[in-house]
């Protein structure tokens, strides 16, 4: 789902996004014109920020001096559980699956159209990123000026990467299984993409070795790890806390230091992520319909607008929940074994609004700092949105850690999710509608396929 957040709380993150703005086009406007007086100059220099004789220099020095390192507080804490939450939250949801041989051909449709729609998801993400490049608005100097500010290790991990060439088999097995686990997590590793990768590949092979244990054991193993992925989740919630007051701060900082190129470029972000997720739930399900279905798309988007409108206002696929098993015996007509099956398994795991969601976000702060993803690049980056779509399931606000676990994967500064974060509440909104959308055709499809399938035994 997407953030569960408390509403309270995403309107005061919004509120705070919009001060910021205001405040940061103000000084732009007005600062190269305010000369300071001298006693304020003064005691700017007393405490060791450097000061300009106009407001809008001083403040770029009181952005780098105390905005900033405010701002990196409620960074840093999502940093922190990057790690451990990638690894908890992903092996969880494999384990939880149990024996995968015995849950039959229902699963393994499920399982293949929850892959498919959010494969297709980022693809349409990553197309539209391409092609609007809201991060070229962004002029040259500034990209720079951004990069060497906040890129530290960023810088030199993408100074490896270049230095390497294209993908070969040998490339790859270093960059999923490198010789040294840890020191690949901790980015001592030689892999030419980082760090994040081999954690993934661990975390999996845990979750189906888990599988295979005696019950009792498995039980004891999920139990060990939703236990990490809570503990993560609450150090997530302390840095939420903070972020009313952390937004405002970064979006400042950047508008004062890159002008208001920065406010252009993310309303183009905010309008494409909003009109692909649309495109996806209206246009890629559609097609669904039509492929695999006896529903015209006009009739099945009116039945289902309830359970839309739903999840656009709670923000919440949990919340939706109820409502979406409701329409979907009652106006779908869907098999209670069907439904009670796919939508549960939906909410936590085909999360298709939110994976699009996820490769948007590191394309466009790549862009906004001048990283050039190659193809192959962004082809790992739609597998990698994919799985930590589904690590993010059931964890309110935890898309935020992992979406800096893949910016560090691709040598960006995972700084750059300060850019974005106040949009956060009007973009999750869109995507966990998407998100509820694609679980209720997923299910209607999967409907469909059965019945014929067990029509097609019983006349055989």
């Amino acid at each position: 789902m997407a953030s569960s957040s408390d509403p309270k709380l995403a309107n005061r993150i919004l509120r705070g996004l919009v001060i910021g703005i205001i405040l940061g086009v103000a000084t732009l406007l007005l600062g190269p014109h305010v000369p300071l007086p001298d006693f304020f100059q003064g005691w700017l220099s007393h405490a060791g920020i450097k000061s300009s004789a106009t407001l809008l220099e001083t403040m770029r020095g009181v952005s780098a001096v105390l905005l900033d390192p405010f701002g990196r507080v409620f960074l840093r804490l999502l940093f922190f559980v990057v790690m451990p939450l990638v690894f908890a939250s992903l092996a969880t949801g494999v384990v939880q699956l149990g024996r995968p041989g015995r849950l039959g051909p229902l699963a393994g449709r499920t399982f293949f159209f929850f892959f498919l729609n959010m494969a297709i998801g980022v693809a349409l993400g990553l197309v539209m990123m391409n092609t609007l490049e809201p991060g070229a608005y962004i002029d040259t100097e500034t990209k720079n000026r951004l990069m060497t500010e906040y890129g530290g290790v960023a810088q030199n991990h993408v100074a490896a990467g270049q230095s390497q060439t294209g993908l070969s088999l040998a490339v790859i097995v270093e960059m999923f299984m490198p010789a040294n686990l840890l020191g690949a997590v901790v980015g001592q590793s030689t892999a030419r993409i980082g760090d994040v990768l081999p954690l993934i590949l661990f975390a999996i092979l845990v979750g189906l070795v888990g599988t295979t244990l005696a019950e009792e054991k498995r039980r004891s193993l999920q139990g060990t790890l939703e236990l990490v992925t809570e503990l993560m989740t609450g150090i997530v919630h302390l840095a939420l806390r903070l972020a009313p007051y952390a937004v405002p701060c970064l979006i400042y900082s950047v508008i004062v230091k890159s002008g208001l190129d920065i406010i252009v470029a993310l309303g183009v972000f905010v309008l494409g992520c909003a009109g692909v997720m649309a495109l996806h739930l209206f246009g890629t399900m559609s097609l669904w319909l039509k492929l695999w279905t006896h529903w015209r798309p006009r009739a099945y988007f009116s039945a289902i607008k309830d359970v839309l409108i739903t999840a656009f206002s709670t923000s919440s696929s949990n919340a939706t929940l109820p409502a979406a098993l409701e329409n979907a015996n009652e106006q779908l007509h869907l098999s209670p074994s069907t439904s009670g099956f796919v939508l549960p398994l939906g909410t936590t795991m085909n999360m298709s609004g939110t994976a699009l969601y996820e490769g948007c976000v590191v394309l466009f702060v790549a862009q906004v700092f001048g990283i050039d993803l190659s193809l192959g690049q962004q082809i790992t980056l739609l597998l990698l949105a994919v799985l930590s779509a589904v690590a993010v399931a059931g964890i309110p606000g935890g898309s935020l850690p992992l979406i800096a676990g893949l910016l560090i994967t691709f040598g960006v500064p995972a700084e750059g999710i300060g850019i974005i974060l106040g949009t956060d509440r009007i973009l999750d909104m869109c995507r966990t509608a998407t998100n509820v959308g694609c679980d209720m055709t997923t299910a209607l499809v999967v409907d469909e396929l059965t019945k014929k399938a067990e029509a097609r035994t019983a006349g055989g």
